[in-house]
């Protein structure tokens, strides 16, 4: 499997993206997401772990809000992850992961997850490289017990969002009342560490890979929005599900 480089994939849509186009194709995809939803729930064999993880400004809320915003609330659940508590602190890192795993018949959304213990951590020198590598073979090890143990599919998206377009979505924060609520004064900080940021994201692609993951250019929301659509579609369509029928 060919190495994960940042620099070398786009971040916007190919030219020949209509943006009307693929936004009806992402509402068709949409209204097709909630009768798969309701198999899923219906049969109760599978469960969908969708890990979303970005720099700031990245647009994660917005795809927890426009992909899975209109999905049947009984069957979907949101966990955000900050930074740990203190009870959370004297377990081991993936205790407070486990727990939030999605059970059979849900969606379980992570905005951000597990890899801000390989990331963010690493960026800040608070975990030094032996412990990043005991962990990230520990999360590669969590995932495929998810998977072969509890028939959960799991999707990583990785939201790649340029720099340029980072600091304009953050300097519309001190701008725009309705986003002025987002603004945090650190985030300019962070964004310094920019190259930190995506060398440590490339090593998670490139070592916790088992299940892969998927690079989302992120410049543009329309597109964005469609391709992670389509794939959480397309998963849950290849379950091939079928309704259980009357119980006996």
């Amino acid at each position: 499997m060919a190495k994960i480089k940042l620099s070398a994939i786009s971040t916007r849509a190919p030219k020949s993206a209509d943006k009307e186009k693929t936004k009806a194709k992402t509402a068709k995809l949409l209204q097709e997401l909630d009768e798969l939803q309701n198999l899923l729930i219906a049969e109760s064999k599978h469960s969908l772990l969708v890990v979303v993880q970005g720099m700031d400004a990245s647009g994660k809320d917005g795809v927890v809000r426009n992909v899975f915003g209109s999905l049947n609330p009984l069957g979907v659940s949101v966990k955000s992850y900050k930074a740990p508590t203190a009870e959370e602190l004297s377990h081991d890192f993936l205790w407070r992961v486990h727990k939030e795993a999605a059970p059979k018949g849900m969606i379980k959304i992570f905005n951000r997850s597990h890899y801000e213990d390989v990331v963010i951590t690493r960026v800040h020198a608070w975990c030094d490289d032996v412990t990043a590598q005991k962990r990230m073979k520990a999360i590669t090890d969590f995932e495929q017990l998810l998977v072969e143990h509890n028939n959960t599919k799991i999707l990583k998206f990785y939201l790649h969002v340029s720099a340029k377009e980072q600091q304009e979505r953050l300097r519309e924060r001190l701008k725009d009342p309705q986003k002025m609520w987002k603004y945090n004064e650190n985030d300019f900080a962070e964004a310094k560490l920019w190259n930190k940021y995506m060398s440590y994201y490339e090593e998670c692609f490139n070592k916790c890979n088992a299940v892969p993951w998927h690079i989302i250019p992120s410049d543009q929301n329309w597109y964005k929005e469609f391709l992670i659509a389509q794939k959480v579609h397309d998963t849950l369509k290849h379950l091939n599900m079928q309704y259980p029928g009357l119980k006996k």
